[in-house]
């Protein structure tokens, strides 16, 4: 890949990272409810999810996803139960402040974090869809394509994990200005919700 193509996906990978999904609802969502430090593990399943997608897209996995009428189906409505899932748990969360945690509460663990993440992403058609479109423009077939690939991988992933450490590092400072349980109710209804209508918009999504 040709520095110059490189830097117009660069360019256009910020674009992705940058636009409003699950992904950046996930993100706040985890800095909310459990800080920094630990709700970044979210958005290193986040990075994942997007790798196993493009490994889809490069193994050509990823068009039969596309073409298969069935395929497209079954992982589309995965994907919508997971969000919707995640959202009613979110809604259902109680509004404790982080730093109002003991010990004697189960908190969430970090492996439980980065596959929530993990699938979010993974499980999500509309993101096998858009590699397809996007990812061809910036590949050249006279060369070998697992290197190209490669070097896609690791733009999104650095990209996304600049933005989604925004994301949570915003959500987290907007929980320290917060001491009111049910302000922080408030606000996990507000996720849960928003899980849910991205689960809604995902079932909206066809093959074309």
């Amino acid at each position: 890949m040709e520095f110059s193509v490189w830097l117009g996906f660069f360019a256009a990978s910020w674009a992705i990272s940058l636009s409003p999904g699950a992904g950046a609802i996930a993100a706040m969502s985890s800095g909310l409810n459990y800080g920094f430090k630990r709700g970044y593990f979210t958005t290193i399943g986040l990075i994942l999810g997007i790798l196993t997608q493009i490994v889809l897209v490069g193994a050509g996995l990823g068009a039969l996803i596309a073409a298969s009428e069935q395929a497209f189906m079954l992982v589309k409505w995965a994907g919508v139960a997971y969000l919707v899932y995640l959202g009613v748990q979110q809604w259902r969360s109680p509004g404790k402040p982080l730093v109002a945690q003991t010990s004697e509460s189960k908190p969430v663990t970090r492996r439980q974090l980065i596959m929530r993440g993990w699938g979010i992403n993974a499980v999500n058609p509309k993101g096998t869809v858009f590699l397809l479109a996007v990812v061809p423009q910036f590949l050249d077939l006279n060369q070998h394509l697992g290197p190209q690939y490669a070097v896609i991988a690791a733009t999104l992933g650095f990209t996304d994990a600049v933005v989604m450490a925004g994301y949570t590092a915003l959500a987290s400072r907007v929980l320290s200005a917060l001491r009111s349980e049910a302000h922080l109710k408030m606000l996990n209804r507000v996720f849960g919700s928003l899980f849910v209508a991205a689960g809604a918009l995902l079932a909206t999504i066809k093959r074309s």
